[in-house]
């Protein structure tokens, strides 16, 4: 994850446009002879971070345009569904797709993905708009991602939540989670087996209050009743409290910031700003906070070892309970190198650099230096003790992918949380505590793309590591508690369990007759006086438990679980059971609860009608759903309709006449596109015609300046390379994707957040997602 304090903006309001895009993004104005920089190229040959006969390539696969990744993402059910349509429908129309008399790659899976779930493509954006196949397939992918089933993110950025291993009965914390592709994951693995109310549960992490609500708002797209997001600094993260003990987590998740070089190919002014002082590491509280027996997986986008092998190398001897377990039998067919056991760090000037063997010879010849590099900077002595080849570091040149470092540590199973660990003195501490480098670094923040989560203000600088000192102190290992008192800063709505004999619950119960196992004390609302004024939310009954036993200022707690019920605009004068309706984020979560009995069946023709129309008749259905729906009183209801390959439920609410599918309109094309193979919506026949004028309309254009070509080709041609350059560097409007590694994120200082029952984050002109698909 590359470091980033502050997203740059565009051009300042609606008015910036992409036009205005930096300039660092446009690979037109940076040719490959001049991704130069000596600083570079220097310091990690001396590193020797790969064998001299691979330096040119990896050096060449530097200069490469980046591959587009993406994930197919969801329930485990949904994606296998999702991944079939697109290996048996999609792939074979692009297989023998020839553009310009080119032939133009279809896209193929990333080989080390569990179940074949990622996939790789590399199609200039100007082939997804004129070549029809490929303009289906983006229309495609853009549908599902709006609706979070397909998620736009880089390979290796998939690596840390795979090799965590999070299992459903899980606690697992995402120390820098924002903006949520890799939280994403985790949620996947914790409903692994459609497990729609797991027994662990997640918490997301973030320290910027805006890329917290960023975060909510990505996370909605896979909601999940197991899902708490928290607004901290990671570096102290307080404790949490459940059956009053000290919450431990199973799984760790730091993902964290960085100089965030591995990302060198789609960040093209690293290759005018890169200095070998960029960089930071990452706080140990994570250790405190892992069970044992537990696993946390630090990983960084950086190639440098400065931070990450001297980071995991300083951390390991900061706790004996933890060592590093073997990864080069995960992920078979990823092509992995060990991690490095020697590396020379340096200061940033004079160039050309100085380096050093050891720590004691950089004293030596600059004994009265004022350089902030410290003994941590540098191997251990005790370095071949510590397994770091048991990190995993990850070559662009290897598979054609980013820079990326993973490491796993383990904490022993037998390890006593509260015994007394040896750490560095106050003295030793403050030495740790010295600034970075001598120079501030010069990697525009603004520049970083989404992997770049926000910096963690008290972060432990990868420039501070040290190692013990002899000099120690006794603390035990779990930090000392602060008084627990509220956060007031913390204006968020309080999160308030309803009643399970409450009125208006009890209704909504009864309406879907849900089963006596569902847990009527794990539905809350969020408003201050605790009643079901609008929304309602499901949390599993540990979050519940979380919750109850934390003040939810002093944690921060931005959002928990998922909604369920929302109430129904207009509906107030049908009576009380027609109030609330069931919403399609929270169907899942309902599901297990619903009898059998109270799903009403249907087949694709109804599914056709209700996707077409907003609000079709009932007696405009066929038997037997025009009866079985004819029967039903009005208010929401559950349909499920039969697929070759998976059973789709969704919900529909009933008036005296008519029936609505209950999703919003982008679910709705993209559930169009999936099911029928194009877009039948409204929406859809609107924009496709709308579309069609246009085009004719540019063909009669290019009919009347047919004649103007013979006669002055050298103007027309002129005209052609301008207009191939503009499609170089337009984005796609259409595409708004699920953002990780490789989608650019910008929050606009405006951001304007409505405050009901919960928080709502205002997408439009305060969130602008740029994506390169």
């Amino acid at each position: 994850m590359a470091k980033n304090k502050r997203r740059g903006g565009r051009g300042g309001g609606r008015g910036g446009g992409r036009n205005q895009r930096n300039d660092d993004y446009r690979t037109d104005l940076l040719d490959k002879a001049s991704m130069q920089n000596e600083r570079f190229f220097l310091y990690y040959k001396t590193q020797e971070i790969v064998p001299v006969e691979e330096w040119d390539s990896f050096v060449d696969s530097l200069r490469q345009h980046l591959p587009t990744t993406f994930r197919v993402a969801g329930s485990r059910r949904t994606a296998l569904t999702l991944n079939g349509i697109i290996k048996d429908t999609h792939v074979p129309t692009l297989t023998n797709v020839t553009f310009e008399d080119q032939q133009i790659p279809p896209p193929v899976q990333i080989p080390w993905y569990p179940a074949g779930l990622a996939w790789q493509f590399n199609v200039p954006k100007k082939v997804l708009r004129k070549s029809p196949e490929f303009r289906s397939f983006h229309s495609f992918l853009v549908g599902e991602t709006d609706v979070g089933n397909i998620s736009r993110q880089e390979a290796v950025s998939m690596i840390p939540p795979l090799v965590l291993d999070v299992q459903p009965h899980h606690r697992v914390i995402d120390m820098c989670a924002a903006p949520g592709s890799k939280t994403a994951q985790l949620l996947e693995a914790l409903h692994d087996a459609d497990a729609e109310m797991p027994e662990g549960l997640l918490v997301a992490n973030d320290s910027d209050y805006k890329r917290t609500h960023l975060l909510i708002h990505q996370s909605a797209r896979l909601p999940s009743p197991a899902l708490l997001v928290t607004n901290m600094d990671a570096s102290n993260y307080p404790a949490i409290r459940l059956d009053g003990k000290k919450l431990l987590f199973d799984r760790v998740l730091c993902d964290v910031p960085c100089s965030g070089d591995g990302t060198i190919r789609k960040n093209l002014g690293i290759w005018k700003t890169w200095q070998p002082g960029d960089g930071n590491g990452f706080t140990r509280r994570a250790m405190h906070l892992l069970a044992p027996g537990g696993r946390i997986v630090y990983s960084t986008c950086s190639l440098n070892p400065v931070e990450n092998e001297a980071v995991v190398a300083a951390a390991l001897n900061s706790n004996s309970d933890f060592h590093l377990i073997p990864t080069d039998g995960l992920l078979p067919g990823l092509i992995r190198r060990p991690g490095m056991t020697h590396w020379k760090p340096t200061n940033s000037l004079p160039f050309p650099f100085e380096f050093y063997d050891t720590y004691q010879d950089f004293i030596t010849a600059e004994p009265s230096t004022t350089s902030k590099l410290t003994r941590g900077h540098w191997p251990p002595d005790n370095v071949d003790e510590l397994n770091l080849p048991r990190c995993m570091r990850i070559y662009p040149h290897l598979q054609d992918t980013g820079g990326f470092f993973v490491a796993v540590l383990e904490r022993n199973p037998d390890a006593v949380v509260n015994k007394k660990k040896r750490v560095a003195s106050p003295s030793a501490e403050s030495e740790a505590k010295k600034p970075r480098l001598d120079e501030p670094s010069s990697v525009d923040p603004a520049k970083m793309e989404e992997d770049t989560a926000p910096l963690l203000e008290s972060t432990e600088p990868a420039t501070t590591v040290s190692e013990p000192s002899p000099d120690v102190t006794e603390a035990t290992d779990a930090l000392p508690e602060k008084e627990l008192k509220p956060d007031i800063s913390f204006k968020e709505n309080p999160y308030t369990f309803l009643k399970p004999d409450d009125p208006i619950l009890l209704t909504c119960v009864q309406h879907l007759a849900l089963s006596p196992k569902f847990p009527l004390d794990s539905i809350l609302v969020r408003n201050p006086d605790g009643s079901a004024v609008r929304s309602m939310y499901i949390t599993t009954p540990l979050v519940r438990q979380l919750i109850t036993s934390n003040d939810y200022t002093r944690i921060r707690l931005a959002s928990a679980g998922t909604k369920v019920f929302a109430k129904q605009e207009g509906a107030a004068s049908k009576g009380e059971a027609a109030q609330f309706r069931v919403l399609a984020e929270g169907l899942p979560a309902l599901m297990p609860f619903i009898p059998p009995e109270n799903v009403i069946s249907a087949d694709l023709a109804v599914l056709r009608t209700l996707v077409t129309s907003y609000y079709p008749l009932c007696v405009t259905f066929e038997e037997p759903f025009r009866s079985d729906i004819g029967e039903k009183g009005p208010g929401s209801h559950i349909v499920k309709f039969s697929l070759t390959n998976d059973t789709l439920h969704l919900p529909i609410w009933k008036s005296n006449v008519s029936v609505s599918l209950m999703i919003d309109k982008k679910a709705k094309s993209a559930l169009s596109l999936r099911i029928f193979g194009e877009d039948i919506t409204t929406a859809g026949r609107e924009k496709s015609a709308a579309a069609a004028v246009k085009q004719e309309t540019k063909d009669k254009d290019d009919q009347v300046a047919g004649g103007d070509e013979a006669s002055n080709p050298d103007e027309s041609a002129t005209v052609k390379e301008e207009e191939e350059v503009a499609a170089k560097v337009e984005v796609d409007d259409a595409l708004k994707v699920e953002v990780d590694d490789a989608v650019k994120v910008e929050v606009d200082e405006a951001v304007k957040m409505e405050v009901d029952d919960t928080v709502k984050v205002e997408v439009g002109d305060a969130v602008k997602v740029e994506a390169d698909i």
